[in-house]
């Protein structure tokens, strides 16, 4: 069995402790309710993230990583973690564990006292260095995310203070002359 079919055959177990990972990055209480609540209308941010590394999942198994489908998986993950208390490294370090789950794995169904097959090897160098990848592209929608935040916040202000403005009667509206 070469690496690919052997991580496609352990892909719910695989997804299942990537997302128990993740969980563990948030509170108690709110990680039991992602975990515990299926319901997309429920609970959408547990539904998002599940489908979200799923989907990742699948992207790094397959052969060719499309980069914009990976941009949008990660953004839907992202995105949520980016309004949450999230510092930009705790944002995507759901990301990493995926390499040790994934060695984990190929333990469990080779032992450690077997030597993995040549190609496994290389496959796996392959695997782990598409979840670098999409590591460093999670941040960038991180950073992304956030400047969008930061840019609604500013915009927000100014509307609030020019409406201040404008009732304490310090800004005069001027009437726009007609152009002939």
């Amino acid at each position: 069995m070469d690496l690919k079919s052997l991580l496609i055959n352990r892909k719910v177990v695989i997804l299942s402790k990537w997302f128990e990972v993740l969980l563990d990055t948030y509170p108690p209480e709110t990680a039991k309710f992602f975990k515990n609540q299926d319901d997309l209308f429920r609970n959408p941010v547990g539904s998002t993230i599940f489908k979200g590394i799923e989907k990742l999942l699948d992207e790094i198994l397959d052969d060719d990583v499309d980069t914009q489908r990976v941009s949008q998986f990660l953004d839907d993950i992202i995105r949520v973690r980016a309004v949450q208390d999230f510092s930009a490294s705790q944002a995507v370090a759901f990301i990493f564990p995926l390499k040790n789950i994934i060695r984990q794995e190929i333990s469990n169904v080779y032992g450690l006292e077997k030597p993995l097959p040549s190609d496994f090897l290389s496959r796996l160098y392959h695997i782990e260095s598409k979840i670098d990848r999409i590591a460093l592209l999670s941040f960038d929608i991180y950073m992304q995310c956030r400047e969008r935040l930061y840019e609604i916040k500013a915009n927000e202000v100014k509307k609030m203070t020019y409406r201040l403005l404008q009732q304490a009667k310090l800004i005069i509206e001027s009437p726009e002359k007609e152009i002939c």
